[in-house]
């Protein structure tokens, strides 16, 4: 008896963990995170990156924002940005990235 109420139990924990990270949960977190890292950014239309979902251990999503200008055709300046959202405090971090000539 023990047994099945055990195995009850762990099957309830694993049902509403899957209720969790429903479709709705994971477009309303990544619309969120888009709409935060833009504002942050201050980008006025960048091209945005697929969110990378990292583990729960982590606790963060990456974006990757990109924005040209081409008023200078001859030194069009192209900016990107590397943007970490936290999960659990809702913060944004921004870092230019900067790419290596080879």
């Amino acid at each position: 008896m023990k047994t099945a109420a055990l195995t009850f139990i762990a099957f309830s924990f694993c049902i509403g963990a899957a209720q969790a990270s429903s479709p709705a949960a994971w477009e309303a977190l990544h619309t969120k995170v888009v709409s935060s890292c833009m504002a942050k950014s201050s980008m006025v239309s960048p091209f945005v990156s697929e969110p990378v979902d990292f583990d729960d251990s982590v606790g963060k999503v990456a974006l990757i924002l990109r924005e040209g200008s081409s008023r200078n055709r001859k030194q069009p300046k192209d900016t990107t940005v590397l943007c970490l959202y936290d999960k659990r405090s809702g913060k944004v971090v921004i870092e230019e990235v900067r790419w290596k000539k080879n």
